[in-house]
């Protein structure tokens, strides 16, 4: 399949409105100003596994939403209960009787929930996972991976634009997967560790998606359990894609407070923390709030997608459209004579190209991918989604050949 001739037009006009009102033009992950140039900014809609830009461009989409579409976008069941809510209000004095609902189905669905708090976005759930950890145990160490993400305030955002050395006194590192290192870090902080932070995948921008192992995650509960410290899974990116039950499930290791968000609502605006019975009060000791946390609409989004996702193949069906979209992702590439990994958890996995070390052959790849009609990221991983038919994959199989294509040619 040849690049089609792709119209940017109302698109570099939004840029060039927005770079006067809008810092830097656009800001956070979702600016495309460092991408190239066949990325829109500006996106107009979207239904199922695909999405439309302002220009009219169609894309089979590998990112959804950066990970939030779950079932697919517009999913008629979540948009349902979502319209019903809204019709009742969703910004009113107090919580609804849906945030006590979406409670009892967290605490049912995930073994170690023995209660839940809401609020709106990752950060938020990760920050209030640290503050419960250092308000039960009145100690002050948090250990987090070197170079992982869990967020976007100054105590864990990856760039330091503001911030300053006290935001992270008490944050101390080790590397993933090193038992050895925890050991160490666990050492260091000594009678003053809170917590160890940890995601279930090793995630980080234009590297190797790590999978924990069992004996790892193992360790991790062994030496917070030892300590009296409190373990926290940071589950915002693959939690509901992996494992309803928390993606450290399999590994036999059950957390003490773990971060939701993404996947939780389809799309709509919701996080969660999860948590064992021995940290309840320590909750109530703290005050975290903010005036959009108990909205209801995202609340009905959130058990509609719940539900699904208990009472149908929905992970099923995102391990199977995962599986052939790297099956063919590799097919394809070696019909190239590229080498190349595709690592992650097949729902959200990355694709890097051997001795690509500047990234250049990536961006390309995802240049002439987007140009095709197919919505990929160079370095950062993927997602899909329930509504990735094997139809769609196909397709975009074939789109994205010539992509592959393109890369074999400017080595």
């Amino acid at each position: 399949m040849t690049a089609p001739t792709v119209s940017h037009d109302q698109d570099h006009a939004l840029r060039e409105r927005a770079k006067t009102v809008l810092p830097g033009g656009m800001y956070g992950h979702m600016s495309m100003r460092r991408m190239p140039d066949g990325f829109p900014q500006f996106m107009a809609r979207g239904k199922g596994s695909r999405l439309w830009d302002t220009d009219g461009n169609e894309y089979i989409d590998f990112m959804c939403g950066w990970g939030p579409i779950v079932l697919g976008r517009q999913d008629p069941i979540v948009e349902a209960a979502a319209a019903k809510q809204m019709a009742e209000g969703d910004c009113l004095n107090g919580p609804g009787p849906i945030m006590v609902e979406l409670a009892e189905l967290l605490c049912d669905t995930i073994p170690h929930a023995d209660w839940a708090m809401m609020a709106k976005n990752g950060t938020d759930a990760t920050t209030a996972c640290v503050t419960t950890a250092r308000a039960a145990t009145g100690r002050r160490k948090i250990l987090i991976a070197g170079g992982a993400y869990h967020g976007a305030i100054p105590w864990c955002t990856p760039l330091t634009g503001g911030v300053i050395a006290e935001d992270r006194a008490h944050l101390d590192y080790f590397e993933y997967n090193d038992i050895e290192s925890l050991r160490k870090a666990v050492d260091a902080a000594g009678d003053d560790l809170a917590g160890i932070i940890i995601s279930p995948v090793r995630q980080e921008l234009a590297r190797t998606q790590e999978p924990a192992t069992r004996e790892f995650a193992q360790e991790c509960r062994t030496l917070c359990t030892k300590t009296g410290a409190v373990l926290i899974l940071d589950d915002v990116r693959c939690g509901f894609r992996i494992d309803l039950a928390g993606s450290w499930n399999s590994l036999g290791v059950q957390p003490d407070l773990a971060a939701w968000s993404k996947a939780i609502a389809n799309g709509y605006a919701l996080s969660a923390v999860t948590g064992r019975e021995s940290l309840r009060e320590a909750t109530q000791t703290m005050y975290v709030t903010g005036s959009f946390w108990y909205s209801t609409v995202a609340m009905a989004a959130a058990v509609a997608t719940i539900t699904q996702l208990r009472e149908t193949d929905a992970l099923g069906r995102m391990r199977a459209a995962g599986e052939q979209w790297r099956a063919g992702l590799l097919t394809l590439a070696a019909s190239h004579g590229l080498t190349v990994e595709h690592s992650g958890p097949v729902q959200m996995p990355l694709l890097q190209f051997q001795g690509d070390v500047d990234s250049k052959l990536a961006f390309t790849w995802a240049n002439e991918a987007v140009k095709r009609g197919v919505y990929v990221h160079p370095i950062h991983n993927g997602f899909v989604s329930a509504a990735h038919t094997p139809a769609d994959v196909d397709e975009a199989l074939d789109r994205i050949d010539g992509a592959f294509a393109t890369v074999a040619a400017s080595i």
